[in-house]
């Protein structure tokens, strides 16, 4: 199984290049994982179509904040999946699990500590002066979780 990850989209809705995404890189995904900073929950309207779930992160509006939650412990596929935005301690936040996906520092993040998976995909938006898109992920389950970080 393939899970589509993003993070830190800093959008008031889609994009062309977001939408994008739906029928290139995360076209065989069964599910996407958005690790907050949405901005607006219209930006999920680009994933219309796939199972989304999302979190919400520090520059996420007042709606956002209120409607999604700041992690969730996801099981799929028998592995826990922590999700947040801010990886201020993540592990004790997410006890159990096999992996954490989270976003906030723009910068990805693919490594195993203790055991456990720690993904970040990096800032699809915000980090380029060129307006070009930054990086997603791909979580692949199968006998072990995995990651890869995709560069747009």
């Amino acid at each position: 199984m393939k899970i589509g990850i993003i993070s830190d989209t800093h959008l008031r809705k889609p994009t062309p290049e977001l939408c994008q995404l739906q029928r290139t890189v995360f076209a065989d995904v069964s599910m996407i994982l958005h690790a907050g900073d949405l901005t607006e929950l219209e930006v999920l309207e680009a994933f219309s179509g796939k199972e989304v779930v999302a979190v919400s992160g520090n520059m996420d509006s007042n709606n956002v904040m209120n409607q999604l939650p700041p992690k969730k412990i996801l099981e799929i596929k028998g592995f826990r999946i922590g999700l947040t935005h801010r990886p201020t301690k993540p592990a004790g936040a997410f006890d159990g699990v096999d992996a954490i996906v989270y976003g906030h520092t723009h910068r990805p993040d693919n490594q195993v500590k203790e055991g456990v998976l720690f993904f970040n995909p990096g800032a699809f938006s915000g980090r380029s002066s060129f307006g070009r898109s930054g990086p997603v992920g791909i979580l692949t389950l199968g006998e072990k979780i995995s990651g890869k970080i995709i560069d747009l």
